[in-house]
């Protein structure tokens, strides 16, 4: 069975215009790297663990921050490689300064025997949509059209 993740867009209005948070991966493989790299905080799940609920776990564990409020079902993407990522849109305001990640342990340098343990994610950053689509990762960027459109719709 192919992989799957399930993640937070989290977004607010500030100055009248819609901005999300995105996260920049934690370790050496994309250290120096920027556009196309951000993503929304989000995790692979296993069979049996209701998606939504993950992607809570995962918002938390990466930022510090637990969602709540009206969470918006997005339609899922399928990542290069299969992966195939759920996304719920959810209201929220959070200080990128305060986020607090898990780590990771990595042998770095390859086969140098070294272990190191690096945060799962580096920074968060608010952006606007437009920012952001330069920012996340190509096949992401269905995630951001998606909250616009609805966002759009409701003020309707």
């Amino acid at each position: 069975m192919a992989k799957q993740s399930a993640g937070i867009l989290l977004y607010r209005l500030q100055n009248e215009h819609l901005e999300v948070l995105l996260v920049y991966p934690g370790g050496p493989y994309f250290s120096g790297k920027d556009l196309g790299n951000w993503s929304i905080p989000k995790g692979e799940f296993t069979e049996g663990e209701e998606p939504r609920a993950a992607a809570v776990r995962e918002m938390e564990e990466e930022t510090g921050y637990r969602p709540e409020g009206d969470f918006i079902e997005l339609p899922p993407i399928q990542q290069k490689g299969g992966k195939k990522v759920y996304c719920w849109a959810v209201p929220g305001d959070l200080d990128p300064d305060t986020i607090l990640s898990n780590t990771f342990e990595i042998e770095w340098p390859p086969k140098s025997g070294k272990r190191k343990s690096y945060p799962e994610i580096d920074k968060a950053e608010w952006f606007t949509i437009a920012a952001a689509k330069l920012k996340i990762n190509e096949r992401q960027i269905s995630f951001l059209d998606e909250l616009q459109q609805l966002l759009k719709s409701r003020e309707r």
